[in-house]
């Protein structure tokens, strides 16, 4: 593959004002430093940094940076700073390697394959770390660390110290760390009605009347009963 040549120039950092103006230009404010170099004021094309940044490699690809027509370094993304409204790229920091040295930086894992316990066993695939630490030569730098899932069953699941990667990639991420893993499917649980009230029945309720009646009856007999008869 081609190495990607991204052209700057050399700015002044004169504010924000100037930046403004410089990116209603087409341009874009950006810093390039390392190996005990003072950091140097650039600008550089958006759209040249948004296609490094969305290429394959992303943030870990590595170019050179041509500074007024000259070939200033290999370079790699550092950092960069994205307009909170538009979302257009507004700023980047770059960071000058050394191809000799070894780096330390962040790769993505990709799953590959359909896991068995979620095809088969209706399980949920829960990716618990999407990128780890490694330590390599610029030259060996992956653009990512492919991890195969298609085995895993139900409640299995992949460490950081399962994963294989090439001999000249040391990964610095704790063995123990979970990658992946299968968990079981959600059981929807089914609402409990709560029994319905049984109703008194009725024949309790005109058995008290009755009763309630027959009190009364008895009650008007004994007042005749004592009441003496007039002649």
């Amino acid at each position: 593959m081609a190495q990607i040549v991204l052209e700057a120039q050399r700015r002044d950092p004169a504010g924000k004002n100037a930046n403004r103006r410089m990116r209603k230009a087409g341009r874009m404010p950006a810093v390039i430093y390392g190996h005990g170099r003072p950091a140097l004021a650039i600008s550089v094309d958006p759209n040249a940094m948004k296609d490094i940044l969305y290429s394959e490699s992303g943030q870990n690809t590595i170019f050179s940076v041509s500074v007024d027509g000259g070939i200033h370094a290999n370079a790699m993304v550092k950092d960069y700073q994205l307009d909170p409204v538009q979302g257009n790229l507004i700023h980047a920091d770059l960071f000058e390697i050394a191809m000799d040295r070894l780096l330390e930086l962040s790769v993505n894992i990709e799953l590959v394959g359909d896991a068995e316990g979620v095809k088969i066993g209706g399980g949920i695939m829960d990716f618990v770390t999407r990128a780890v630490e490694v330590e390599c030569l610029p030259a060996e730098i992956p653009d990512s660390i492919k991890v195969d899932v298609s085995h895993l069953k139900i409640n299995d699941y992949i460490r950081v110290k399962n994963i294989s990667v090439d001999p000249k990639v040391k990964i610095l991420t704790d063995p123990e760390v979970v990658v992946v893993t299968i968990v079981p499917p959600i059981k929807e649980e089914v609402p409990v009605e709560a029994p319905a009230e049984v109703a008194e029945p009725e024949v309790i309720k005109k058995g008290k009347v009755a009763e309630e009646g027959a009190e009364e009856e008895e009650k008007e007999a004994k007042g005749k009963a004592a009441k003496p008869e007039t002649k």
